[in-house]
């Protein structure tokens, strides 16, 4: 089992930055697949981007060039670097862990919220 613990939402302003952050526990993060999903008001959950175990990372056209994906094994954590934020990120941002990048994910975290505003 693999508890999953995001943080680092919030408030910002269209252009601004935040680093989401996905604290695990019970297993250790270099065995899995790491995913971020993102869920916006009234649309379904949505892949954004994920980072496999031997360090590739894969990313939505959406967000290339202004999010970051890594890795942390020695604190099992992994991050989302969120640059140049839009209106349209505004979403509940979860991460997920799995076997490989493409899915399925099994573990997820409760999600922490990302609103981007003018």
């Amino acid at each position: 089992q693999v508890q999953l613990v995001e943080s680092g939402g919030g408030l910002v302003q269209i252009g601004g930055s935040l680093r989401l952050s996905c604290a695990a526990s019970g297993r250790t993060i270099s065995n899995y697949a790491m995913g971020w999903f993102r869920q916006a008001p009234g649309k379904e959950r949505e892949f954004v981007t994920a980072i496999s175990r031997a360090g590739g990372t894969s990313y939505i056209d959406s967000v290339k060039g202004r999010f970051t994906i890594s890795r942390d094994s020695a604190e099992n954590t992994v991050y989302l670097q969120m640059n140049s934020l839009k209106p349209e990120d505004t979403a509940v941002y979860y991460c997920a862990a799995g076997r490989v990048t493409q899915g399925p994910y099994d573990y997820w975290g409760q999600g922490t919220q990302v609103t981007v505003s003018s």
